[in-house]
């Protein structure tokens, strides 16, 4: 299509450590080789009449048109297409992401839960999936992915490249601290190549290790490790998607060309990140709403301009009981101006101080916190009043939307995951017997975990690692 520019399909580290590579090396890369995250060499700005042709468009081909600026030579158009196409096909909904009022005057709903394992990871790990499955078909080899999960990352990427022929998966997840059913999403997945590590200790020290993994480069390189969590672009990638999509929705539904604020419920930083990109591209909208629950991190830098680790509070939104936000560093290095230098001594700092200051605002962005207390009291108002049910994040993400309007202007809240993942918690809000299920769910109440319980440390992992591969050969 016509105002785009090609130049962003090429891939630099925030931290300048590497010299630019494509899409396809940045995607198998995963987390750049000097510590830091990949990032385009620029953003494409979408015109006026491009969006007025992306508007019409089904969800596939909207994310093919997002895309492609991005994916460059690395992949033929008809590739993409067949990749996007196969993706969301395994969706229950042809809207991929439905868009609905929410209170029948300011606010909507982005249902991003219609994927296999019910949740927004779903629209960008079973396009991961299948597009590593392509790479490695088209260059041979072996791939071994390693994630670390708060919850719904390691189903939606285990689901998104099980069964697939020279791939195996590697999940770390909190012992305890996420909902019984997102761990069995993960660990009663028959297939061989998956194995899922339940480590004594929170998120942040599943995330740690997996970065120290990544960094030790020798062990990297000779055991074919890949990511994906949300320091792979290629997840930030097809989130973007769904900022273009929804905004689109929002004004047809409202009837108004004026551009929206869209609410994320966050921990990790990267779907906001991905809203962050569509907004830089050009996509309509106002302003990032960023909401957490009590890990609020992420609240108190864009209130404060302060970063500061704090200690992991286990709450009703497992998936956001995050103190140290993966994707912070891709931001970071746009609010410094494209600086690696000063990002990378800025990250140094906060590994070694737990904190940084930024000054001056960023009013692309404003943020709430959303606590139990008010999470149970959202779900049980919109049920009660609209008999709409909500999940412990997205209520985060309404709490806050509804303390921060802005005065004319339709808000978009992300819902991330379907209820039925959340039953004690919606139970807690509205009592027993609450219509919290979902039939997959149920299914999986009676088989058995495959698990293994380890330390997080990097020798126990990179032990574990080896000893499975050396199974596998």
């Amino acid at each position: 299509m016509m105002g785009i520019s090609l130049d962003s399909s090429h891939y630099i580290s925030t931290r300048g450590g590497i010299a630019p590579v494509d899409f396809a090396d940045a995607v198998m890369m995963g987390l750049a080789t000097d510590g830091g995250l990949l990032v385009p060499g620029s953003f494409p700005q979408v015109d006026a009449s491009t969006l007025d042709g992306w508007r019409r468009l089904t969800y596939p081909e909207l994310a093919f048109e997002v895309m492609r600026p991005f994916v460059g030579d690395s992949l033929p158009a008809e590739t993409l297409r067949r990749l996007v196409q196969d993706s969301y096909a395994t969706f229950d909904t042809p809207d991929v992401v439905p868009i609905r009022p929410l209170d029948n005057k300011s606010l909507f709903i982005a249902e991003l839960y219609h994927g296999p394992t019910l949740a927004f990871k779903d629209v960008a790990l079973q396009f991961l999936g299948n597009l590593f499955a392509e790479l490695l078909r088209q260059r041979g080899g072996r791939l071994n992915i390693l994630g670390a999960t708060s919850g719904d990352t390691g189903s939606a990427a285990i689901h998104g490249v099980r069964g697939k022929a020279g791939i195996e998966i590697f999940i770390l997840y909190p012992e305890g601290r996420v909902s019984p059913l997102q761990e069995r999403q993960m660990a009663t997945v028959p297939d061989a190549n998956v194995h899922c590590i339940a480590i004594e200790g929170t998120f942040d020290d599943g995330q740690r290790v997996m970065k120290q993994v990544f960094n030790d480069l020798p062990f990297k390189e000779k055991n074919h490790l890949g990511a994906v969590n949300s320091v792979n672009w290629a997840r930030i990638l097809a989130q973007v998607v769904y900022y273009f999509w929804g905004a689109f929705r929002v004004q047809e539904l409202s009837g108004s060309a004026t551009p929206i604020q869209v609410c994320v419920p966050t921990g990790n930083f990267g779907d906001i990140f991905a809203g962050y990109v569509a907004r830089r591209m050009g996509a309509p909208i106002a302003r990032l709403l960023l909401a957490t629950n009590e890990n609020d991190i992420l609240s108190r830098f864009f209130n404060t301009g302060t970063y500061a680790k704090g200690t992991v509070h286990p709450t009703l939104s497992p998936s956001m009981d995050i103190q140290v936000a993966s994707n912070f560093e891709r931001y970071l290095y746009y609010r410094l101006g494209e600086d690696a230098a000063r990002t990378k001594a800025m990250m140094m700092e906060f590994e070694q101080n737990g904190s940084i200051t930024l000054e001056d605002a960023d009013p692309t962005f404003a943020a709430g916190r959303g606590d139990t207390a008010s999470t149970l009291a959202t779900i049980r108002k919109h049920y009660e009043q609209y008999g709409v049910l909500l999940d412990p994040h997205g209520a985060v993400g309404v709490t806050v939307a509804e303390a921060n309007p802005l005065p004319g202007l339709k808000t978009l809240c992300l819902e991330t995951a379907h209820p039925g993942k959340f039953p004690a918690a919606v139970e807690q809000a509205l009592g027993d017997g609450t219509p919290a299920r979902h039939e997959s769910l149920e299914k999986l109440k009676k088989l058995p975990l495959r698990k293994a319980l380890l330390q997080p440390t990097v020798p126990v992992i990179e032990e574990y690692i080896i000893q499975t591969l050396a199974g596998k050969a």
